[in-house]
């Protein structure tokens, strides 16, 4: 079993960091996820300590709505720790939150960015040690001029404002059994083979080595990469992106001294087998990589974002509108973030490698 995927198992008794938790879409699940995630610290005993940055006064309405017994206490991240045994912290935005359960309102648009953004402040200023980030409605955001196609991008252009450094984010989507990046990410199928570059792989994978080895603790992360046509292009007879554009950049990859292989047919990857012979696999577009990982762990799926200056992790699944304010949303990839990121940033603060 690879490091990467050893972490499953990694849990430490020792005091966790503080999280940053964003509050999401108000009208989604992601509430009831950060009030069931506290009421598990008790069941678990080893849910990382977090504060939400939120409304107080909307939290505590939506405990009540949901039947939970959460109390919540307004605080300073540095009373957070303190405070989580016996209340939920939040960190308050500031701004009033009124929402309906399953219906979104552009009206908390600037809410849930403030959210976000205050999130990766407190990381900035070292008051917490990471960013876990509840879903959000790209549609809701964008009603109210919101121009990124995604938590993964907006949080990117953040980190290269605040840090004032140039920052390319890459998603991984991390499970105990599986391991996967789309190369290419929020964008129409139609546009992936124009903006399918040598380069853009290149780049990718850079990154994808880099941080395996130095958060996940892999010491030669084996990356193996998708072709983009069926049977990877079968000799250019259905498609040359697969020779022309994703071979080169395996082969520079393997130069410079990262084990990448590939390009191969997605098809036959992600069997049992298969997924024993490397550490990640860089699909070329979204539902290529995220379609297996849904599959295969749904319920256990975190995703991280790779290429930032901190950590960030998210539950990989949407806001589930449908549900919300019914007592349904199981939090399992919402306290595997959690999890995650404790490890990850605890990792990253003892400059373990």
């Amino acid at each position: 079993m690879s490091a990467l995927r050893g972490l499953k198992g990694s849990n430490a008794i020792e005091p966790r960091p503080v999280l940053a938790v964003t509050m999401g879409d108000p009208s989604g699940i992601g509430p009831e996820l950060i009030l069931r995630a506290w009421r598990m610290r008790h069941e678990r005993g080893d849910v990382s300590s977090f504060a939400a940055v939120a409304d107080s006064a909307f939290l505590t309405r939506a405990a009540r709505g949901l039947g939970l017994d959460v109390p919540v206490e307004s605080c300073v991240p540095a009373e957070a720790a303190d405070i989580f045994p016996r209340a939920l912290p939040v960190v308050d935005l500031g701004m009033a939150v009124e929402a309906k359960p399953g219906t979104p309102s552009v009206a908390n648009a600037p809410a849930v960015i403030a959210s976000i953004t205050h999130a990766v402040r407190l990381v900035k200023d070292g008051s917490c040690s990471a960013v876990v980030t509840s879903p959000i409605a790209k549609h809701v955001l964008q009603a109210n001029g919101f121009t990124h196609p995604g938590h993964t991008e907006f949080l990117g252009v953040l980190a290269s404002e605040l840090w004032e450094e140039a920052v390319m984010p890459v998603m991984l989507l991390w499970s105990p059994e599986l391991a996967v990046v789309p190369v290419t990410i929020h964008i129409p199928l139609a546009d992936v083979a124009s903006q399918l570059t040598t380069d853009l792989i290149l780049r990718t994978g850079r990154i994808v080595a880099r941080d395996l080895a130095k958060r996940f603790g892999v010491r030669s992360p084996r990356l193996v990469l998708t072709g983009l046509n069926p049977h990877a292009g079968e000799n250019d007879t259905i498609g040359f992106e697969d020779r022309a554009i994703i071979a080169p950049a395996v082969e520079r990859l393997r130069a410079e001294g990262i084990a990448a292989t590939g390009p191969f047919p997605a098809d036959t990857l992600f069997h049992p087998k298969a997924r024993a012979g490397y550490d990640v696999v860089l699909a070329m577009y979204h539902d290529q990589a995220l379609v297996p990982i849904k599959t295969i762990a749904f319920d256990e799926a975190v995703n991280v974002t790779l290429g930032l200056p901190f950590v960030r992790t998210s539950p990989d699944h949407g806001t589930a509108f449908d549900i919300a304010g019914k007592g349904l949303a199981r939090p399992e990839s919402f306290v595997a973030s959690l999890d995650l990121a404790g490890r990850l940033a605890k990792r990253e603060r003892a400059g373990a490698l």
